[in-house]
């Protein structure tokens, strides 16, 4: 079901390199989708009619985020776009106000189609059991050979996270961060946590503190 009219679209992330590589999902649909606005780090600005919450390097549903932009009242509907579907963190979004949340194994398409549904008023889950895959996304770090996942851990160390933060932001056993630790230090040459922190910083792994409005 095409809208007639494009659906005006905010993201939110605090990294700029994962928000422009998630703006570029939509080029081949800018007479359904709008890019409006990218958030980096702030709160929406514009009147849009989603706004899209990509949860890299940021806390789960459960940290409040999704009550803190409905609240923000710019956005008309909210929609969580993540890699976790622990069905604690689906419910808290759903109860935060969020209208959607959406896998970031859908292909650009189905992300499309389920952004309209929830435009006309649907509220939409994705099947969490697609195998993970990497759909037009990007991160820092990707041509350093970084996973996703490698690549969230290592931003969380720049922000200075411990292990035991990490875990818990990320719904991860210790011994698992600590295993995605070693082979992000193998992969970027380090042999330290400091180390690390400091090729995260020379990468594009520090926060950015600004925004980028008005897209395309």
């Amino acid at each position: 079901m095409a809208a007639t009219v494009p659906i005006r679209l905010a993201l939110i992330d605090d990294y700029e390199v994962v928000l422009v590589g998630l703006a570029h999902m939509f080029d081949a649909y800018r007479d359904r989708i709008a890019v409006a606005e990218i958030v980096v780090g702030e709160k929406v600005a514009f009147d849009v009619d989603i706004a899209l919450l990509d949860t890299f390097a940021q806390r789960e549903a459960d940290g409040g985020d999704v009550a803190t932009i409905v609240a923000n009242g710019h956005a008309a509907r909210v929609v969580v776009y993540t890699w976790n579907f622990d069905r604690r963190l689906v419910d808290s979004a759903l109860r935060q106000g969020a209208s959607g949340y959406l896998s970031k194994t859908l292909p650009a398409a189905e992300l499309v189609d389920a952004l309209e549904r929830i435009h006309a008023g649907e509220v939409v889950v994705s099947e969490p059991g697609r195998s993970r895959a990497t759909v037009g996304l990007d991160w820092p770090g990707r041509t350093e050979g970084l996973s996703d996942r490698e690549a969230e851990i290592l931003a969380l160390v720049t922000q200075a996270k411990s292990n035991r933060e990490i875990a818990e932001m990320m719904y991860l056993s210790i011994n698992t961060v600590k295993s995605y630790l070693r082979s992000l230090f193998r992969k970027i040459g380090v042999r330290t946590r400091t180390e690390a922190a400091l090729w995260g910083v020379e990468h594009g792994f520090a926060v950015d503190d600004h925004s980028i409005d008005a897209w395309a």
